[in-house]
């Protein structure tokens, strides 16, 4: 049978609405939990912060596997080798040479991984509220999974390989650089090298940027960043280029996690969720948000 239908004043028929007995009340909650929603400041602060220690509570509780790791690292060498792609040692040499550039590299490695990854959530909280969840879960996803191939394939650094030349190059330089180097190592778990999160991150920023920023040199920007860092992790000898291999494949998996659950990427979302103002850019108001949501859900 079809739709019972209504006439209105106008003359127009319409359908008449479905009593909201019908709906599911467990399909109503799973869709108003999919739905983006306004971030509150002080549960976003205690979740990164709860997140990240748990994250470096197991990583570092992850048995150090010495002998398997090192014997990882030799099959990666070699595999390398055979392929005719082992460029790492020739980076680590080349770069190592030039003492200013690879302190910087050491300083670069130790704190943009941090500072950068953290100011665009801030960003995203501020600019993009009605994607900033869906982005914040991709991000954890490709975290947590990340765990997991540490734990099933413990890795040792280039620079902690027997019987080559690899350059610590935080040892060398005494530069403040690595928890795996120098007086931090025994504060982390040295034979967690793959996946890179120096790369999953990274390109989680990149992309970040380069979806979202309106500015052009933002999104150069956004394509640069996770560049750099691929030769700041093989030229300090802290991974093989494949680790970042496993690093992109993580955060894949990241956002088929958040497809899967928000039915669509992060940066397809609404920019705004009702209740939140623009702060970028021209007037805008929690109305307008409302309005983007509703045009684009």
């Amino acid at each position: 049978m079809g739709d019972s239908t209504v006439t209105t004043l106008e003359g127009r028929d319409q359908a008449a609405p479905q009593p909201v007995a019908e709906e599911k009340a467990g399909n109503g909650l799973l869709r108003r939990m999919r739905a983006p929603r306004r971030p509150r400041v002080w549960f976003e602060v205690l979740l990164i912060a709860m997140s990240y220690w748990t994250y470096s509570l197991i990583r570092n509780a992850v048995p150090e596997q010495r002998h398997e790791a090192l014997r990882n690292a030799d099959w990666i060498w070699r595999m390398e080798h055979h392929l005719g792609v082992a460029v790492e040692e020739s980076v680590n040499h080349a770069v190592n040479s030039v003492g200013w550039l690879i302190i910087g590299m050491n300083y670069y490695y130790a704190t943009l991984h941090f500072v950068v990854t953290l100011s665009v959530l801030v960003w995203l909280y501020r600019c993009h509220p009605g994607r900033y969840a869906a982005a914040r879960l991709a991000l954890f996803a490709t975290t947590v999974v990340a765990l997991v191939g540490y734990y099933l394939f413990p890795l040792a650094p280039p620079r902690l390989m027997t019987g080559s030349t690899f350059v610590d190059t935080v040892t060398v330089h005494q530069t403040w650089g690595s928890m795996a180097s120098g007086d931090l190592k025994h504060m982390s778990n040295q034979y967690a090298a793959m996946p890179s999160m120096h790369i999953g991150w990274s390109l989680w920023c990149g992309l970040s940027l380069f979806a979202l920023a309106k500015a052009p040199w933002a999104r150069v920007l956004g394509v640069l960043y996770p560049t750099a860092t691929l030769v700041v992790i093989v030229a300090t000898a802290n991974h093989f280029w494949l680790d970042a291999v496993g690093g992109a494949l993580c955060l894949a998996f990241g956002f088929l996690v958040t497809r899967l659950w928000y039915g669509a990427l992060p940066y397809a979302l609404p920019q705004w969720v009702p209740g939140t103002r623009r702060v970028t850019g021209g007037p805008g108001t929690a109305e307008e948000g409302l309005n983007d949501v509703r045009m684009r859900a």
